[in-house]
């Protein structure tokens, strides 16, 4: 009585650890899955940092130049400030000058007018003149005629005469002579005077131009400084900005290599849990085989029915001409334009809808937990799958896709790869249905090798929920 109960509770405890492994390899599958999601957010993170620091490099490299630009602007305000100050008081000093030549100007109208009497006065009296050489050529003229009468008595008194008419002609003439050059004279002045009366009316605009230029000065002069205050104010800032950049820089480096070592922690640590997955599936799959019957055997069972169903059929068509080994075997894979997940042919693949399509419906309908039976090459290529996987893709719905458009799709994960390398009638793994962008779902699938006329052909798996 001892031996059977003995032998029943080691059948017990066998199928128990088995279970307690599945539970285990679904919970590292899980944990897997999270650290997978994790560990591709930190990379992507990693990514954008670097890109960030790529950025933050090219920022320190503008900053320098806005830096360097900064101060050359300072260095050329400061030049301008000093040019413009040298040039304001040359300016000055030379509308000073011109002020004052201005004021000349002015001044000498009032000098000229007060000629114009004197040149009359001069005029007058050369006009006296003139009548007073006029009377005393008559007065010499008379004398001489009396003279004449006198004879020898008065002829001295004749010559003196003659002598004073002739001074006298003389003195008209020069005075004259006089007369043209003082009207000369006065008419050059009075046109002298005009245009001096015009330069006065030019230099009193010039002088209200002088003050305009002047208030532009200053105010070119305040620009000049308020751009000196602004430049240095602009040099400072970018002074401050560059030493908060290049702390930030450093900050984002130490950032990157810490998450960079968590990145590698982490992906360390996921490899533990896949190795700690890969050794209770190990566990399962062993106890899988040790012919005890657990909550996995009847889905063992319907997946080496539906591998056995699977074989016969292609079996049937190699055999009858209807399949040709090189398609079944065709590797040549043709990428679909525009599919998103991409998507392939093969020369296996109409073959595989029309006849091998129907009986993974059949058989994924055989039990609610069942989630879908499909076929798997040694690429991981998926030739058809369910119907309910197999819908035509929707454009731009990606996700949409990766759930409901698996069919002629390539996945490959660690299970199944141990179940293509492997040799065994079937295998028992939990693993993580990828369905992309960091989605995933835990399962347990039978795995059950395909092997025709000889050759390893890919998988059976069919999978389910526990």
């Amino acid at each position: 009585m001892n031996a059977p109960d003995n032998s029943m509770k080691n059948q017990k405890i066998l199928v128990d650890m088995g279970e307690r492994c599945g539970d285990v390899s679904l919970q590292c599958s899980d944990i897997a899955g999270s650290l997978n999601q994790l560990n591709s957010a930190i990379q992507d993170d990693v990514v954008r940092l670097e890109e960030l620091q790529q950025i933050m490099g090219d920022l320190t490299h503008n900053q320098a130049e806005s830096g360097d630009a900064a101060q050359q602007l300072r260095a050329t305000a400061q030049s301008a400030r000093d040019i413009i100050a040298q040039c304001h008081r040359a300016a000055s000093a030379s509308l000073n000058e011109v002020a004052e030549l201005v004021r000349l100007v002015t001044g000498l109208e009032t000098e000229l007018r007060g000629f114009l009497p004197i040149i009359e006065t001069v005029g007058g009296i050369s006009g006296e003149l003139r009548d007073i050489a006029k009377k005393t050529r008559m007065l010499g003229f008379n004398a001489t005629i009396e003279a004449t009468r006198g004879g020898e008595a008065t002829r001295s008194f004749g010559v003196v005469a003659d002598e004073i008419r002739r001074l006298a002609e003389r003195a008209d003439a020069s005075a004259g002579s006089v007369g043209e050059k003082l009207s000369e004279l006065d008419r050059q002045a009075r046109i002298l005077i005009g245009g001096v009366e015009a330069n006065i009316e030019q230099g009193r605009n010039t002088g209200a131009h002088i003050d305009e230029l002047r208030s532009s000065m200053d105010m070119i002069s305040g620009l000049v400084d308020e751009f000196h205050h602004r430049s240095t104010a602009i040099a400072d800032c970018t002074d401050d900005a560059s030493r908060d950049v290049d702390i930030l820089r450093a900050g984002l480096h130490r950032f990157g290599e810490t998450a960079i070592e968590h990145a590698r922690q982490l992906d360390h640590v996921r490899e533990r849990v896949d190795g700690l997955e890969g050794f209770a599936n190990d566990i399962l799959n062993s106890t899988a085989h040790a012919g005890i019957e657990t909550r996995d055997s009847c889905y063992i069972r319907y997946g080496r029915q539906g591998a056995e169903e699977v074989v016969r059929t292609i079996a049937a068509a190699l055999g009858s001409g209807g399949l040709d080994e090189s398609d079944l075997f065709d590797v040549a894979y043709e990428a679909i334009a525009g599919s998103d997940p991409v998507q392939y042919l093969n020369r296996f693949v109409a073959f595989a809808d029309r006849h091998i399509r129907p009986l993974l419906d059949v058989h994924t309908a055989r039990d609610i937990a069942i989630v879908g039976c499909c076929l798997v090459d040694m690429n991981g290529y998926q030739p058809t799958h369910i119907s309910a996987r197999s819908l035509p893709q929707r454009k731009n719905e990606r996700q949409w896709n990766l759930e409901h458009a698996r069919n002629r799709q390539i996945f490959m994960d660690g299970q199944t790869r141990r179940a293509l390398d492997s040799e065994g009638e079937f295998f028992l793994y939990t693993y993580r249905q990828d369905f992309g962008d960091g989605r995933y779902r835990a399962l347990r699938s039978v795995l059950v090798p395909l092997t025709f006329n000889g050759r390893r052909w890919g998988l059976y798996e069919l999978g389910y929920l526990i």
